[in-house]
C-alpha cells in the first residue's frame, strides 16, 4: 500500500516518535490527522509539514485517556477529509519505580494513556478503516513480551496493548483490515524524561544511555515501511528479537539477563 493521498492519524505526535511518524509519513506524500495534547506544538509541525512537502494537515487536541476526545478526534478526521486510511495509536507514557514503592495512581495513569487510549481510538476509527481497509497500528515496545523491572505499569500496558492488538487481527483476517504491532526497542525519545517516579512526578532525566539507541526517525520510517508493506508485527532491534526468542524457550535465562541489563542503569533500582 501506497502511502500516498492515504489520510492517517498519528496520536502523541507533538515529540519523539509521534512527531517522527508524522514527518516520514507527509514526506511519503500521505495527508494527515496530528494529536496530542500539546496544541502549540502540534500546530508548528502541521504548518511546517504542509510547507515543506505540500501535504494537507490538520492539528487536532488530545487526551486519548479521555474517551470524548478521543471520538473528537476521529470526527475531526471524517470532516475534514471525508475518510481515514491509517490510524497510528502512539501516545504513551513511562514510568520508572519499584513496584513494592509506586502509588497505584501511576499504574492506573499508565494504563489509560497506553492501552486505554489505543482501545478508544481504534474503536472510533474502526467503522472509517473497515470502509477503506486500511490500518492500525500500535506502537508497543518489547516491554509488551517482557515484564522489565521498575516498569511495571508500562509493561503491563504493553502486554495489554499487545493482546488487544492480536484479538483484532483475528476478528478482521476476513474484511480486509491490517493491524500491526510496532515494537521498537529502547528508543532515545523524551519518552524517559517525561517517564513518571514513584509519585507520579515525571522524572526529568533519562538513566539509560540514549547514544546508543535507535533515533526516532529510524523508528518512523520502519513503521512507514511496515504499513505499506502490511506487515504483521516489528521486532525492530537485535536485541529485541533475542529478548521475544528467550521468552519462548528460555525464560529463566532472561530473566537473569534482564536483571543484570537494569543493575547498570544510572542511579539503579536494583543492587
Amino acid at each position: 500500500m501506497k502511502l500516498n493521498d492515504k489520510v492517517v492519524i498519528i496520536t502523541g505526535a507533538s515529540s519523539g516518535i509521534g512527531k517522527a511518524l508524522a514527518i516520514e509519513f507527509a514526506r511519503r506524500g500521505a495527508n494527515l490527522v496530528v494529536a496530542a495534547r500539546q496544541y502549540v506544538a502540534l500546530c508548528e509541525l502541521t504548518e511546517s509539514l504542509i510547507n515543506q512537502y505540500g501535504i494537507q494537515a490538520v492539528a487536532v487536541q488530545c487526551d486519548v485517556a479521555i474517551e470524548e476526545d478521543c471520538s473528537h478526534l476521529v470526527k475531526q478526521t471524517i470532516l475534514t477529509y471525508g475518510k481515514m486510511d491509517i490510524l497510528v495509536n502512539n501516545a504513551g507514557i513511562s514510568m520508572r519505580a519499584l513496584f513494592k514503592d509506586v502509588d497505584v495512581n501511576v499504574l492506573k495513569t499508565l494504563m489509560d494513556v497506553n492501552f486505554w487510549g489505543t482501545v478508544y481510538c481504534t474503536k472510533y476509527a474502526l467503522p472509517h478503516i473497515l470502509k477503506t481497509q486500511g490500518s492500525i497500528v500500535g506502537v508497543s515496545s518489547i516491554a509488551g513480551y517482557k515484564g522489565l523491572p521498575g516498569r511495571s505499569g508500562y509493561s503491563a500496558s504493553k502486554f495489554a496493548m499487545n493482546g488487544f492488538l492480536d484479538a483484532l487481527r483475528e476478528e478482521n483476517l476476513k474484511t480486509g483490515v491490517h493491524v500491526m504491532t510496532a515494537c521498537p526497542g529502547f528508543t532515545a525519545s523524551n519518552i524517559r524524561n517525561t517517564a513518571l517516579a514513584k509519585d507520579g512526578s515525571q522524572q526529568g532525566e533519562s538513566t539509560l544511555q540514549e547514544e546508543k539507541m535507535m533515533t526516532s526517525e529510524e523508528v518512523a520510517r520502519i513503521i512507514a515501511k511496515g504499513v505499506e508493506n502490511r506487515s504483521r508485527t516489528l521486532i525492530m532491534t537485535r536485541q529485541g528479537k533475542l529478548t521475544v526468542l528467550l521468552s519462548k524457550f528460555f525464560p529463566s535465562l532472561l530473566d537473569k539477563l534482564v536483571y543484570n541489563v537494569f543493575t547498570k542503569e544510572k542511579d539503579a533500582l536494583l543492587k
